[in-house]
């Protein structure tokens, strides 16, 4: 989960200015008064004749109003990130294509060309006038305000969800919309809290409103183009390593040997649900034939009959760093790939061909392994095909492959040397500990 964060952080900054922006728009500005004039209820004056509004009841209103909200794009998310799922094996073009997307997008938000779809209004009209408001009628308004999809909001919002569909993982897609509405809706909670003022704020402003569709549609140019040349990948990375602790002091907490079945392959079982009676039969590991550091040729199905303990980790990852020591100390404890145990590390390079890839360019890889004293093989996954078949979304993570070539169990995080050493003997005996 570290790992994660760390890299997806800068995404994760733009998404929520993309949030605000969307809110001081000029979409969205002028039904302000509307939409708080309705959840405060009847407010009372004051002597000047000026609204006065309960602040209690409009923050209530206000709360599920933007749980409406956050609703709506939950509920477009899952629909992107499960896109994004079902292409992660052409991740890369995927990538492409939305930054070409969401560079269109912004365009249009600056007002260089038009386009009419984006440009119509698709809302449900709720005849509210009169009645009085509780926070189910606020919550549902919240739902339907959200579908309204203006030139201003949807550029915007297309966008965050075309990266949602490109993440990682659907967490982190997950992350990005909910990033996202925060940024559109902390506004609103601030109306809540200071309705009196913050409206005749925005009365007194309305006409500077109008640049910040200009702002956004600049900050969505941006966005599109570090999503279409892998920009946002290498700035994450590269600010990730400037965070890298030293291996000895590195205070992430290793990981159980057993993890959900999100970091695994298609029908891949984790330690615990294969040690049920009625667990389905271990998958094959998928193959691969790939170069290591040194430039050796790995094809996995050479090394059926042995057990394999294959570790995906990346050089920023600091819980990667932390493990390391101990897959060195092992790797030549059991032979230096001789006997019976195999040790492999993949990494997934940054390539010409491949500019989204999760790290440094194989000859800084190299370097780096040879510079910290690693010699047990790590091999150069520089499409990201394996990283996709394994489904990784976590670094480090361990798969154990047994004689037979099928998947025993993986690790997501990081391992002490004797939970290794368990690991191993637990794959080549078999039999899962109780």
């Amino acid at each position: 989960m570290q790992g994660f964060a760390t890299t997806e952080h800068i995404s994760f900054l733009l998404v929520f200015l993309e949030g605000l922006l969307s809110f001081f728009s000029p979409c969205v500005i002028p039904l302000i008064p509307i939409y708080v004039s309705y959840l405060a209820g009847s407010g009372e004056r004051d002597e000047n004749g000026n609204p006065i509004y309960r602040r209690s009841r409009v923050m209530l209103h206000t709360l599920f109003f933007v749980l409406g909200i956050s609703f709506a794009f939950f509920l477009l998310g899952i629909g992107f990130t499960a896109v994004g799922t079902f292409f992660s094996g052409h991740r890369t073009l995927f990538s492409r294509i939305g930054g070409i997307v969401i560079l269109l997008l912004g365009l249009v938000q600056v007002g260089f060309f038009e386009l009419k779809f984006l440009q119509r209004e698709h809302k449900f009209h709720l005849n509210v006038a009169g009645k009085k408001m509780t926070p189910v009628a606020a919550f549902v308004m919240g739902f339907t305000f959200s579908f309204a999809w203006t030139p201003c909001v949807g550029p915007a919002l297309s966008s965050v969800l075309i990266l949602a569909s490109g993440a990682k993982s659907a967490l982190a897609g997950n992350l990005l919309v909910l990033v996202y509405a925060l940024g559109f809706v902390l506004p609103f909670l601030a109306l809540g809290l200071f309705t009196t003022q913050a409206l005749g704020f925005l009365r007194r402003n309305q006409k500077l409103m109008k640049y910040t569709i200009k702002a956004g549609g600049v900050l969505l140019i941006i966005i599109g183009i570090m999503t279409f040349t892998g920009w946002m990948n290498g700035i994450t990375s590269y600010l990730s390593a400037l965070r890298i602790p030293d291996s000895g002091t590195s205070q992430s907490e290793p990981a159980a040997p057993v993890s959900s079945e999100s970091a695994a392959p298609s029908g891949a079982p984790s330690s615990e649900a294969s040690s049920r009676e009625d667990a389905p039969p271990a998958p094959v590991a998928p193959g691969f034939t790939l170069v290591d550091q040194d430039g050796n040729t790995h094809t996995l199905s050479d090394y059926k009959g042995k057990v394999v303990f294959l570790n995906f980790w990346a050089t920023w990852c600091p819980p990667c760093q932390k493990e390391m020591p101990h897959i060195e100390e092992l790797y030549k404890e059991y032979g230096e790939n001789t006997g019976d145990v195999i040790f492999l590390g993949v990494a997934n390079p940054k390539t010409d061909e491949n500019p989204y890839g999760q790290d440094k360019s194989p000859e800084e890889i190299a370097a780096f392994l040879s510079d910290k004293g690693y010699t047990f093989p790590t091999v150069m996954d520089t499409t990201g095909d394996v990283f996709a078949q394994y489904g990784i979304s976590a670094f480090p993570t361990t798969f154990m492959i047994s004689a037979d070539g099928t998947v025993f169990g993986y690790a997501p995080g990081a391992m002490t040397k004797e939970m290794m050493q368990s690991v191993i003997q637990q794959t080549l005996d078999g039999k899962r500990a109780e």
